[in-house]
């Protein structure tokens, strides 16, 4: 992991005999919210709504403002949550993963959101998208010390932020974001914010959503009206959502691209009752 250590409260679950051949996917559900003390659960059902994107794994991780937790297993999201696994996720703010393999093998060490502990404090990411530099960033991130344990792309974001000489999490984040390219929708998780950010191109849907006080981001609106939690907007393509008790805020830290939202998104891959935009206002 990136120059310190996994931590937190951890738990990570694989059926025994499990074994699937790693197939090239293209989709995964994140879903995460700020300010609700049942966040874990509603984390749960978020998921369970976006099933349909992602069937190898599923995780999530929540935070109490000390200490971060983290759950993870093989299998439906049903499947990977029972009771007392999320009893054990204590906390107003979670973050959750259901994975398809778009880059790196199918097992519980590729399964996220992958938790960290750094320099710039825990942080946990979840990450729908590929990022299509991940190969370059790693063979240089590795000549310079880095080890990793997984395959997957998305670890790289990780080691490139405990890197990072910047001197807050919101700048090493977006310093970090800024090198690489591709598909990405990130949720990210401190032990005191919810961080959202969508790839400059829109390829990927971010959706922002209420209930009540809490705030909510996550693939498709289906996971907001499992919960009865309401749509407010998309999160814009080159956008950074940062969610904390002072409430959402809005950066634009990279530069402006072409739209070009993933057609499959529309035709195969999100639900008929999902909002699905190309970017703001369209």
């Amino acid at each position: 992991m990136p120059q310190g250590k996994v931590t937190g409260v951890a738990s990570t679950r694989a059926p025994a005999g499990h074994e699937q051949q790693d197939k090239y996917r293209e989709a995964c559900g994140v879903f995460g919210i700020f300010g609700n003390p049942e966040a874990a659960n509603l984390t749960y059902l978020g998921l369970y709504a976006l099933q349909h994107r992602g069937q190898e794994s599923a995780g999530i991780v929540s935070a109490d403002g000390e200490k971060m937790h983290l759950s993870r297993a093989m299998g439906h999201v049903a499947d990977a949550f029972d009771e007392r696994t999320l009893e054990g996720l204590p906390g107003h703010l979670a973050i959750g993963h259901t994975r398809y393999s778009t880059a790196g093998d199918s097992n519980l060490l590729n399964a996220q959101p992958i938790l960290i502990d750094c320099a710039h404090g825990q942080i946990a990411i979840a990450h729908n998208g590929n990022l299509v530099n991940a190969r370059e960033l790693r063979d240089q991130l590795v000549r310079d010390g880095s080890i990793f344990q997984t395959s997957s792309d998305t670890e790289v974001v990780l080691h490139l932020y405990a890197r990072s000489r910047e001197h807050t999490v919101e700048d090493a984040l977006i310093e970090s974001i800024s090198e690489v390219r591709g598909a990405f929708s990130f949720v990210l998780l401190t032990k005191d914010r919810l961080i959202a950010a969508r790839d400059p191109h829109g390829f990927r849907p971010l959706a922002l959503g209420r209930l009540g006080d809490a705030h909510i981001v996550c693939s498709e609106t289906c996971a907001l009206d499992l919960i009865g939690a309401t749509y407010v907007r998309d999160v814009e393509p080159g956008e950074l959502l940062v969610i904390g008790e002072g409430g959402v805020r809005s950066l634009r830290p990279f530069p402006a691209a072409p739209l070009a939202h993933c057609i499959f998104e529309h035709v195969y891959r999100a639900r008929a009752r999902s909002r699905a935009r190309v970017g703001a206002g369209s």
